[in-house]
């Protein structure tokens, strides 16, 4: 959530920012509210400080025995207008929080300016594509073949979008599990976490999901639950509503299924695992000194990376334009598989700095080296999304047969088998 007093101070680069953006606010309306509370506030302030005034000079007169009647009528008066003016206050400062909720972080001075993704900006590409001497087969023609899922019962239990891993397929799916939490725990830095899959409201809104993406939430609405789209939500509302008492930075790592409506993309990729309702992912959250925080990015992607080129698989780095950015983050690298199978980039990873947006929002504070309270700097990225990920392996691994080999990184965590025949 952006600070009021930030938008009221720089009311010039926050037009730019959402003008960027695309974003549709009525930064007009809310700066007029915005005004109308704080001369409220001043007109408050100034009949309190008359009321004392005139309590004084009650006592006075009263005690030189003169008539009160005028200052008593006049402190009635003020005593209305004061309960007045604070009653308008409380509802407008109920909307400005409302508005702020509903505006999108300002995007970093040095994110590329685009509308959409075609102006995202290439950062790097790592490894080279297979070049195969047969044709190489999708995901779901190797899955099926070699027996890893079944999509036809998945569906008939849940519909489409959903998975059912079996045999080989759900040990390949915990050994990239396992591999990930390894990696990041051991070499990274990283405390494991395994958070609640349930939350309210209040978190979901804590981490900005909350009330832009409301309809591609899960929700359970006679509990007032959410199922979680990723595990940032519970693992950065951990520490909801508190002063940091660890030492920065604090770097966290979950992996935990992921529930998403993706309710604005009907139709699209709903054949395999592109795009699914419910995938598993290992998430990585940090909490940081503000003065660290783009440093600390640029670890947090060195982290994710790192995962593909164990598994020597081929990827590129993207930074995200200012139109592709999500809701609350300032800046954003996307990393992205080639999965051959698809002739197409795969999303794996989005490694994100929020700056101090959403601890305003969940009201996350530190202390500073001047002992003072500061809002936190959070940043998370997932290290890495599983379901594509597992495309991927299957893509690039595959043999002429219709086998898998398996990335020597993983043998360890598949028992010691090499190859899915």
């Amino acid at each position: 959530m952006l600070d009021m007093k930030y938008i009221r101070e720089h009311e010039a680069d926050v037009r730019a920012a959402l003008d960027h953006r695309g974003a549709d606010v009525d930064l007009d309306g809310l700066l007029e509210k915005d005004r109308e509370r704080r001369a409220g506030l001043q007109e408050g302030e100034r009949l309190k400080s008359e009321r004392n005034t005139v309590s004084k000079e009650i006592g006075l007169r009263k005690k030189a025995g003169e008539d009160t009647d005028q200052q008593q009528q006049r402190m009635r008066e003020v005593g209305e207008r004061i309960a007045a003016l604070d009653g308008q206050n409380r509802a407008l400062e109920e909307e400005i929080a409302g508005i702020l909720l509903t505006i999108p972080n300002v995007p970093h001075k040095d994110a590329p300016v685009g509308p959409d993704d075609t102006a995202n900006r290439l950062i790097r590409t790592v490894g080279e594509a297979r070049e195969f001497e047969f044709e190489p087969k999708t995901h779901v023609e190797l899955a099926e073949s070699l027996g890893l899922i079944d999509f036809t019962r998945a569906a008939r239990m849940s519909g489409a979008g959903f998975v059912l891993f079996k045999g080989l397929g759900a040990r390949l799916e915990r050994a990239l599990m396992q591999f990930m939490l390894d990696m990041h725990t051991r070499e990274h830095g990283y405390t494991e976490i395994a958070p609640p899959l349930l939350c309210h409201a209040e978190a979901m809104t804590g981490t900005g999901q909350l009330p832009k993406m409301a309809e591609d939430m899960y929700t359970i609405p006679e509990d007032g639950l959410y199922l979680i789209p990723t595990a940032e939500v519970t693992v950065t509302n951990m520490y909801r509503e508190e002063i940091l008492q660890d030492p920065l930075p604090i770097r966290h790592v979950a992996c935990t299924p992921c529930f998403r409506r993706e309710a604005g993309a009907a139709g699209r990729e709903t054949r395999g695992l592109i795009r699914v309702h419910q995938f598993d992912k290992v998430e990585l959250v940090k909490f940081v000194e503000p003065e660290t925080s783009y440093a600390e990015l640029e670890s947090l992607l060195g982290h994710a990376e790192e995962v593909l080129k164990r598994l020597e698989l081929p990827y590129r780095v993207r930074e995200l334009c200012t139109g592709d950015l999500s809701f609350a983050a300032a800046r954003c690298y996307d990393i992205e598989l080639w999965a051959p199978g698809q002739q197409a980039w795969l999303e794996v990873s989005s490694c994100s700095n929020f700056e101090d947006f959403q601890a305003r929002r969940a009201r996350i504070r530190y202390r500073n080296d001047k002992g003072k309270t500061a809002f936190v700097h959070s940043l998370n990225g997932s290290g890495v999304a599983l379901a594509r990920l597992f495309v991927a392996i299957l893509e690039n691994y595959q043999m002429a047969d219709g086998s898998i080999a398996l990335p020597p990184a993983l043998v360890p965590y598949m028992g010691g088998l090499e190859r899915i025949e």
